[in-house]
């Protein structure tokens, strides 16, 4: 067996291995470089606060900062070379979410006559972004808010929002606090108002 052959069967043993681990600890199958680093040692080697964690399949450009007790879900891309992303506490940042802080659309179209679009972006503490969504430059999120799946954030998020679609619209708000927190979703037809329990998987 060459070397290459027996660096391959030993890759092969140890993706075995790690996914069967994983698999009878969490019931769940993970691309192998997430199988093989530990999540909340990577966050903490980037300076991110304590109890944070963030997938393998994570990637991190420029200045980016997260605070404590927050969750990156994989195939995330957090980008803060246009300018500072700041990401709060207790935030859950889903799978699949892009957070830009630089755009080079006008700079492509315009044959780099024009320059790079950049702002910073900043989410403030126990914020929700849901899975696939795009935040573009320069934009503020505020505390609490949920941002729904498959949404394109282009405009500031006031505290306590919850928003959706493409582009990202209010929908309702998050209201209470601690065990009596729950979303007040907003009415398009009617004045009146509904309310739903906050329970949102990670």
């Amino acid at each position: 067996m060459s070397a290459r052959d027996d660096l391959n069967q030993r890759l092969q043993d140890l993706r075995v291995a790690t996914d069967t681990a994983l698999r009878d600890s969490w019931d769940r199958s993970l691309p192998f470089a997430d199988t093989l680093f530990d999540r909340w040692e990577r966050a903490q080697r980037l300076g991110f606060g304590d109890g944070t964690s963030m997938y393998d399949s994570s990637a991190i450009f420029g200045d980016v900062t997260v605070g404590e007790h927050t969750w990156i879900g994989p195939n995330t891309l957090l980008d803060g070379s246009g300018g500072r992303l700041d990401i709060g506490s207790h935030c859950n940042i889903s799978a699949g979410v892009q957070i830009y802080t630089h755009d080079s659309a006008l700079r492509c179209v315009s044959f780099g006559a024009l320059d790079l679009v950049a702002g910073a972006i900043s989410i403030g503490d126990g914020t929700y972004v849901g899975s696939q969504s795009i935040i573009k430059p320069g934009i503020t999120i505020g505390r609490r808010c949920i941002v729904g799946a498959n949404s394109f954030v282009n405009a500031d998020i006031a505290d306590n929002t919850v928003v959706a679609g493409t582009p990202a619209k209010p929908i309702g708000r998050v209201v209470g606090d601690g065990a009596d927190t729950h979303i007040v979703h907003s009415s398009s037809s009617t004045s009146s108002t509904q309310s739903s329990d906050l329970r949102t998987a990670s």
